[in-house]
Protein backbone atom coordinates (compact mmCIF):
# COMPACT_ATOMS: atom_id res chain seq x y z
CA UNK A 1 0.00 0.00 0.00
CA UNK A 2 0.88 3.82 -0.62
CA UNK A 3 1.41 5.84 1.81
CA UNK A 4 -1.22 7.81 1.06
CA UNK A 5 -3.62 3.83 1.09
CA UNK A 6 -2.17 4.09 4.47
CA UNK A 7 -3.67 7.23 5.18
CA UNK A 8 -7.17 6.84 3.95
CA UNK A 9 -7.50 3.40 5.63
CA UNK A 10 -6.23 5.29 9.41
CA UNK A 11 -9.32 7.76 8.50
CA UNK A 12 -11.96 4.94 7.56
CA UNK A 13 -13.91 4.76 10.57
CA UNK A 14 -13.60 8.60 11.66
CA UNK A 15 -14.89 9.60 8.28
CA UNK A 16 -11.31 11.79 7.58
CA UNK A 17 -10.67 11.56 3.70
CA UNK A 18 -8.55 14.99 3.80
CA UNK A 19 -4.87 14.08 4.68
CA UNK A 20 -4.06 17.85 4.78
CA UNK A 21 -4.01 18.27 8.22
CA UNK A 22 -1.28 15.47 8.71
CA UNK A 23 0.65 16.49 5.69
CA UNK A 24 0.87 20.18 7.45
CA UNK A 25 2.11 18.16 10.74
CA UNK A 26 4.35 15.70 8.64
CA UNK A 27 5.68 17.51 5.36
CA UNK A 28 7.93 14.37 4.05
CA UNK A 29 4.61 12.50 4.38
CA UNK A 30 3.31 14.25 1.41
CA UNK A 31 6.78 14.29 -0.24
CA UNK A 32 6.15 10.51 -0.20
CA UNK A 33 2.36 10.22 -0.46
CA UNK A 34 2.65 7.82 -3.89
CA UNK A 35 5.53 5.52 -2.75
CA UNK A 36 4.93 2.16 -1.15
CA UNK A 37 5.40 2.30 2.46
CA UNK A 38 7.27 -0.73 2.77
CA UNK A 39 10.08 0.81 0.94
CA UNK A 40 10.37 3.42 3.16
CA UNK A 41 13.00 3.68 5.81
CA UNK A 42 12.51 3.62 9.40
CA UNK A 43 11.48 6.76 10.11
CA UNK A 44 9.42 7.36 7.22
CA UNK A 45 7.57 3.85 8.20
CA UNK A 46 7.05 5.50 11.65
CA UNK A 47 6.04 8.99 10.57
CA UNK A 48 3.40 6.88 8.18
CA UNK A 49 2.32 4.99 11.66
CA UNK A 50 1.74 8.00 13.48
CA UNK A 51 -0.04 10.03 10.52
CA UNK A 52 -2.37 6.93 9.92
CA UNK A 53 -3.22 6.91 13.44
CA UNK A 54 -3.87 10.59 13.46
CA UNK A 55 -6.22 10.09 10.58
CA UNK A 56 -8.77 8.68 12.99
CA UNK A 57 -8.62 11.38 15.35
CA UNK A 58 -7.88 9.93 18.60
CA UNK A 59 -8.06 11.41 21.76
CA UNK A 60 -4.66 9.42 23.22
CA UNK A 61 -2.01 8.18 20.85
CA UNK A 62 0.05 5.32 22.21
CA UNK A 63 3.43 5.16 20.80
CA UNK A 64 5.37 2.44 21.37
CA UNK A 65 9.29 2.27 21.65
CA UNK A 66 9.74 5.59 19.37
CA UNK A 67 13.15 5.84 19.28
CA UNK A 68 13.64 1.88 18.46
CA UNK A 69 15.88 1.31 15.31
CA UNK A 70 16.13 5.41 14.40
CA UNK A 71 18.55 7.46 14.28
CA UNK A 72 18.65 10.02 16.63
CA UNK A 73 18.03 12.87 14.40
CA UNK A 74 14.85 11.29 13.25
CA UNK A 75 13.49 10.23 16.83
CA UNK A 76 14.57 13.73 17.61
CA UNK A 77 12.07 15.07 14.91
CA UNK A 78 9.35 12.48 15.18
CA UNK A 79 9.43 13.54 19.03
CA UNK A 80 8.89 17.38 18.12
CA UNK A 81 6.03 16.35 16.41
CA UNK A 82 4.18 14.90 19.06
CA UNK A 83 4.87 17.30 21.67
CA UNK A 84 3.27 20.02 18.63
CA UNK A 85 0.07 17.63 18.83
CA UNK A 86 0.41 17.97 22.37
CA UNK A 87 0.58 21.23 22.95
CA UNK A 88 -1.24 22.67 20.11
CA UNK A 89 -4.08 20.30 19.88
CA UNK A 90 -4.70 19.09 23.13
CA UNK A 91 -3.98 15.37 22.34
CA UNK A 92 -3.14 12.82 24.84
CA UNK A 93 0.31 11.30 24.49
CA UNK A 94 1.24 7.98 26.26
CA UNK A 95 4.71 7.33 25.27
CA UNK A 96 6.21 3.52 26.43
CA UNK A 97 10.09 4.14 25.53
CA UNK A 98 13.38 2.40 26.79
CA UNK A 99 15.21 5.77 26.12
CA UNK A 100 14.74 7.18 29.93
CA UNK A 101 15.92 10.61 28.66
CA UNK A 102 13.80 10.69 25.68
CA UNK A 103 11.09 10.19 27.60
CA UNK A 104 11.73 12.96 30.28
CA UNK A 105 12.55 15.14 27.57
CA UNK A 106 8.90 14.85 25.72
CA UNK A 107 6.91 14.07 29.10
CA UNK A 108 5.57 15.74 31.91
CA UNK A 109 4.97 12.32 33.76
CA UNK A 110 6.52 9.56 33.60
CA UNK A 111 6.19 6.04 35.70
CA UNK A 112 9.56 3.87 35.57
CA UNK A 113 9.20 0.20 35.23
CA UNK A 114 11.44 -2.47 36.24
CA UNK A 115 10.61 -6.39 35.37
CA UNK A 116 7.09 -5.58 35.39
CA UNK A 117 7.00 -3.19 38.85
CA UNK A 118 6.81 0.25 38.90
CA UNK A 119 9.99 1.56 40.41
CA UNK A 120 9.43 5.50 40.78
CA UNK A 121 6.69 7.99 39.52
CA UNK A 122 6.17 11.39 38.92
CA UNK A 123 6.62 14.48 37.18
CA UNK A 124 9.42 14.29 34.93
CA UNK A 125 11.86 16.85 36.39
CA UNK A 126 11.12 15.70 39.55
CA UNK A 127 12.41 11.82 38.22
CA UNK A 128 15.52 13.32 36.81
CA UNK A 129 16.93 15.19 39.88
CA UNK A 130 16.12 11.70 41.47
CA UNK A 131 19.71 10.43 41.97
CA UNK A 132 18.55 6.85 42.57
CA UNK A 133 16.56 7.38 39.25
CA UNK A 134 19.42 9.28 37.14
CA UNK A 135 21.61 6.34 38.39
CA UNK A 136 19.79 3.56 37.66
CA UNK A 137 18.44 4.56 33.89
CA UNK A 138 20.02 8.04 33.11
CA UNK A 139 23.55 6.62 33.11
CA UNK A 140 24.31 9.05 36.08
CA UNK A 141 23.19 12.40 37.47
CA UNK A 142 21.84 15.05 34.38
CA UNK A 143 23.59 17.16 33.87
Amino acid sequence: MSVADNLALGGWRSGQRDPAPVYELLPRLAELAGRRAGVLSGGEQQMVAVGRALMSRPQVLVVDELSLGLAPNITADLAAHLATLNREQGLAVLLIEQNARLAFELCSRAYVLESGQVRAEGACAELADDPRVASAYLGGAIT
